[in-house]
């Protein structure tokens, strides 16, 4: 990476459409669920692909190694995301993990690339040809970004609309994607920071789940309930879904924490009994509505969070 700087990816906050009357300033990408890597391309036949927390994972992805040739002597730091796609084409997080996983073992990569292909799709060009761009706005990197015709067997630059915002959350809804990143047009790029010039719309589903378990909490949770261990009835069974442990508040854990003392047990109401490190079990009564962004094959409840309980489901 001689010569180039580096750079922390800019970050999005989480929120809601921009305003309509602001629509036409706001650029729309779907967003992507795989593993943020910046790319360092010196324009020395090299590529060094480095991760949200600076770690070079260059050896995972091997099918990204010929990119270090598609500028030529040109230097740029590319933004974008690793990801694996599933049938219907869309990024699957679970799909990418044993890759993600393979960064110190590049033969067991090299194996896999043919199982488990992965893209980089690539939306911002930070560097280019020895100049810095993340003082310039938005619009102007995209531009640059589309020039640079970034067309390949493992990479491409993913389409970004302009303005038609409720337009572009409803076709992400329909077509079952993890939702929406919104960019502003005249925002510049700030590394590491996580900014309101870009705004990320998850789609959430909800799902009425049973309260099986809970972990402590630590610090100030400290006596509180710090995560719940949940699941659904299926033929009978209770089948363990995963572990909520955020969208409370203090008043919340405090009126859980009292429920579940009361429902103490030493049987574990799962069935199969989870992988879980210091659980404590609970009778299977107390029913609550949660909010996740999509389960995985196995059937566990991604991205998870406290929505409320459910007293009118409670199970007897």
């Amino acid at each position: 990476m001689a010569d180039l700087p580096v750079y922390p990816p800019m970050l999005a906050t989480t929120g809601g459409l921009p305003p309509a009357a602001e629509d036409d300033r706001w650029a729309y990408e779907t967003k992507l669920d795989g593993q943020r890597c910046v790319g360092y391309l010196p324009g020395d036949g090299t590529v060094v692909l480095r991760s949200r927390s600076g770690a070079d994972i260059t050896a995972a992805y091997p099918e990204l190694h010929a990119l270090r040739t598609v500028l030529g002597t040109r230097s740029a730091v590319l933004d974008g995301e690793v990801v694996a796609l599933d049938e219907r084409g869309h990024s699957d997080f679970e799909r990418l993990q044993p890759r993600m996983a393979l960064v110190d073992h590049p033969a067991e990569a090299a194996r896999m690339r043919d199982r488990v292909p992965v893209r980089l799709l690539l939306f911002d060009v930070l560097f280019l040809a020895g100049r810095s761009l993340i003082h310039r706005p938005y619009a102007d990197r995209r531009r640059a970004l589309e020039g640079l015709d970034l067309r390949g067997p493992h990479w491409s630059t993913p389409a970004a609309l302009v303005g038609h915002g409720e337009t572009a959350l409803a076709a992400t809804r329909a077509e079952g994607l993890e939702g929406l990143v919104c960019k502003r047009l005249d925002s510049v790029y700030t590394p590491g920071r996580r900014s309101s010039n870009w705004v990320k719309i998850r789609h959430v589903q909800t799902l009425d789940v049973i309260v099986g378990g809970w972990l402590p909490g630590r610090g100030r949770l400290t006596g509180l309930p710090g995560a719940l261990l949940v699941g659904v009835r299926e033929e009978g069974l209770l089948r363990y879904v995963g572990a909520v442990g955020t969208g409370f508040g203090d008043r919340d854990r405090e009126v859980l924490g009292e429920f579940l003392r009361v429902s103490a047990t030493d049987t574990c109401p799962f069935t199969p009994r989870p992988p879980v490190v210091g659980a404590h079990w609970v009778l299977p009564r107390l029913v609550g509505e949660v909010r996740y962004a999509m389960r995985t094959r196995a059937g566990l409840l991604r991205h998870p969070s406290w929505h409320r309980l459910r007293p009118d489901l409670a199970e007897d």
